[in-house]
C-alpha cells in the first residue's frame, strides 16, 4: 500500500493507493484543514488509525522548498523531515517532494478529459514542459527532457519578482509594495493575489465598489471565490475587472515560465483557480499577454498550453513517484 500526500497551507490531502502493475488504485482519501493541526506527523496518525492501514512506501508533496530531506512549509508553521516520517511510519525511508514537482510526476497519469487546451502548438510537439499553478500560494516546475522521457524538477519560480508591463500594472506594483515592500508574482497570481488586484482597483478609483458588494466583502470567508464567482454572473464590474487583469497577468507570467524552462513540450496551468475559471482563462486577454514575448512571439506559438481540470495530479504524482523511485524505500529524498 502507497501513502501519498499533497501538504499546502489551507489543507491537506491523504491517500492510500493500491498498486496494478503500473496502474494506481486509489483505496481511500481523507482531507484536513492544515491550520487545525500541529504538523503532518499528527496527520498522518490520526489518518493510519482511523483508516486501519499498511504503509509500504510513502511520498508527500509539500507547498515550500525541499532541502536535504526537509521543508518548511511556506504560509504555515510546519517542519517536515522525510527521516521523521520514516521513523514514523517504520520504513526505510519517505518521498519528500516539492508539491509542483510531485505535480509534474502526475501529469502522465491524467486522461485527455482531464485537460482543456488554449493553444494546440504544433504537432507532436517535443521538449521539456512546464508547469505553472495559482492557488493559495504560486508554484512552478519543469520537466526536462532527455530526448527518452522527462525528468521533474522543482523551482521556486513563483516567488520572483513581478515585472509590470503597462500602467495599470505599474500602478499595481507601487500599490502593493506600499503595503507589503518587495512584490513577487505569488502576491497578484494566487487566492489572495486576487483580493490584492481587487482592492487595488477599489483604492485607486479605477472601479467602483457597490456598497451591498463592501458588506458581502467584509464577511466572505473566502473573497477570491466571491469576487470570481460575481465576475462570472456578471453582477459586478469590479469583479470582471479584476479576474481581466489577473488573467492578464497570469498569461503574462505563464509565458515567462514557458521561455524559462524552454518548454517546446508543453506549459500546462494548473491549480484549482484556472480550473475553476476556466471562462476567464480562454478570455483572448491571456493568450495575447502569453504570447506578447517580441522576438520570442513564433518559439511561444508553437508550445501548447493545456489547463489541468483534475485535482488530484499531485497526490497521483506522489504516489507515482515511488514507483518510479523503487528506492522508496531505498534513499530518502
Amino acid at each position: 500500500m502507497i501513502l501519498a500526500g499533497e501538504i499546502g497551507a489551507t489543507r491537506t490531502r491523504l491517500a492510500a493507493f493500491e498498486t496494478e502493475g503500473s496502474r494506481l488504485s486509489r483505496v481511500v482519501e481523507k482531507n484536513y484543514l492544515s491550520q487545525e493541526h500541529s504538523g503532518l506527523q499528527e496527520i498522518i496518525a490520526d489518518f493510519i488509525k482511523s483508516e486501519g492501514i499498511p504503509v509500504h512506501r510513502a511520498c508527500f508533496g509539500v507547498a515550500g522548498p525541499v532541502r536535504g530531506g526537509r521543508s518548511k512549509i511556506s504560509n504555515l508553521p510546519w517542519v517536515i523531515d522525510c527521516r521523521e516520517l520514516a521513523q514514523q511510519l517504520k520504513l526505510d525511508s519517505v518521498g519528500l517532494l516539492n508539491d509542483l514537482e510531485a505535480y509534474a510526476y502526475g501529469i502522465d497519469a491524467l486522461d485527455s478529459k482531464d485537460f482543456i487546451t488554449l493553444s494546440e502548438g504544433i504537432e507532436d510537439a517535443e521538449g521539456n514542459r512546464a508547469i505553472i499553478s495559482a492557488r493559495t500560494g504560486l508554484g512552478m516546475a519543469g520537466l526536462f527532457w532527455d530526448g527518452f522521457r522527462h525528468h521533474p524538477f522543482a523551482c521556486e519560480g513563483g516567488h520572483g519578482d513581478f515585472a509590470p508591463r503597462n500602467p495599470t500594472e505599474m500602478d499595481l506594483l507601487a500599490y502593493l509594495q506600499k503595503k507589503y515592500g518587495r512584490i513577487s508574482c505569488e502576491r497578484i497570481l494566487s487566492g489572495p493575489g486576487i483580493k490584492n488586484i481587487y482592492d487595488f482597483l477599489r483604492d485607486s478609483k479605477k472601479a467602483d465598489e457597490p456598497d451591498s458588494l463592501r458588506e458581502q466583502m467584509k464577511h466572505a470567508p473566502d473573497p477570491a471565490a466571491l469576487i470570481s464567482q460575481l465576475a462570472k454572473d456578471g453582477k459586478a464590474d469590479i469583479c470582471a475587472q479584476t479576474m481581466s487583469l489577473f488573467a492578464s497577468i497570469y498569461g503574462a507570467e505563464t509565458g515567462n515560465c514557458a521561455l524559462k524552462f524552454m518548454s517546446t513540450g508543453g506549459i500546462f496551468i494548473g491549480g484549482s483557480i484556472a480550473a475553476k475559471n476556466v471562462s476567464w482563462m480562454q478570455d483572448p486577454i491571456f493568450m495575447q499577454s502569453f504570447l506578447d514575448k517580441g522576438r520570442m512571439t513564433p518559439l511561444l506559438k508553437d508550445m501548447p498550453v493545456k489547463i489541468v481540470l483534475n485535482d488530484d495530479a499531485g497526490m497521483m504524482g506522489a504516489a507515482r513517484y515511488t514507483l518510479v523511485h523503487k528506492a522508496f524505500g531505498g534513499k530518502n529524498a
